[in-house]
């Protein structure tokens, strides 16, 4: 029998209440995963409003074409949020990113994101094309997966860690599944904070490096800019501090009227963002969903200034 994997939705009436729903407006979901977010946004609105998603799961997509299927008001583009810039200037009253990973990604051991089920090691968001996990570590360095460990996992064994798999792919092969690689992790990291299992950062940072998780997201909060109208909304909604870091960086550095120091009597240039602010989850849906825990949703108002 085929299991069905599940989804909760984190921050799901913060994040769509933040969008502030024009009800004929356009809104993008930058990260469709199962269709939280979208459902609520459609429920605001009227059928002149739109709504374009996007995702690189194939999974996701599937249940994205279904419900466009249903709703000729979505549209679906299988790709990362980063195709974003692909649309129009000027065309989106709100956009939402959730960059959290979907709970069936990390329940399915076919994935190969979890350590906490023996699966493929794979991790890749998109399983049509790239590489996966397993195939990059037969052949990279011992320097460059140290170098990855260390700044996407802030991993301070990320050496011993590197070091371990790349004694293990010598003496018995490479590692192909996640049991492989959590075992190997734990035998080198020799202490690990209470109740956090030593695979957790070795894992992150595959996932995150495999998949351009940051490259991709500076690239989607650039698309914002352009693709907001005045007085639209970004919403984003990140679950470690590597996402969150330039989240916040980028709305700041927009929210600010920026002098050039060569001319200090000119006017400085104009913001671009404003009323940025910032929301948890509450202790309720903490309790209800442990994997809201670490969420922080970060909002911002795009300005009428190009």
């Amino acid at each position: 029998m085929e299991t069905t994997w599940t989804h909760q939705t984190v921050l799901l009436n913060e994040a769509v209440q933040a969008l502030s729903i024009n009800p004929d407006g356009h809104y993008v979901d930058a990260t469709f995963g199962r269709g939280g977010h979208s459902r609520a946004i459609l429920q605001r609105l009227s059928p002149q409003g739109r709504l374009t998603v996007f995702d690189k799961d194939p999974q996701a997509i599937e249940v994205a074409r279904q419900l466009a299927a249903q709703d000729a008001r979505v549209s679906v583009r299988h790709s990362g949020f980063a195709a974003m810039a692909e649309l129009p200037p000027a065309c989106a009253d709100g956009i939402l990113m959730d960059l959290g990973v979907s709970s069936p990604q990390i329940d399915d051991p076919a994935r190969g994101f979890s350590f906490r089920h023996d699966g493929p090691l794979d991790m890749r968001m998109d399983t049509t094309r790239g590489q996966s996990v397993a195939q990059w570590l037969e052949t990279v360095p011992i320097s460059t997966l140290a170098e990855v460990i260390r700044d996407y996992g802030e991993e301070r064994f990320a050496a011993p860690i590197a070091k371990a798999i790349d004694r293990r792919r010598q003496e018995r092969g490479p590692v192909r599944t996640t049991g492989e690689l959590a075992e190997i992790v734990a035998g080198a990291v020799k202490t690990r904070e209470p109740g956090k299992d030593p695979a957790t950062r070795t894992f992150q940072a595959l996932r995150i490096f495999i998949n351009a998780e940051l490259e991709e997201l500076q690239q989607a909060l650039e698309a914002s800019l352009a693709l907001l109208k005045p007085q639209g909304r970004l919403v984003v909604i990140s679950f470690h501090s590597l996402e969150d870091r330039p989240v916040k960086q980028f709305m700041a550095r927009h929210s600010r009227a920026v002098v050039d120091r060569r001319a200090p009597f000119a006017e400085p240039a104009p913001t671009r963002l404003a009323e940025v602010h910032r929301v948890m989850p509450s202790e309720a849906e903490v309790q209800g969903n442990p994997r809201a825990r670490s969420a922080v949703m970060r909002v911002a108002t795009r300005t009428g200034v190009a």
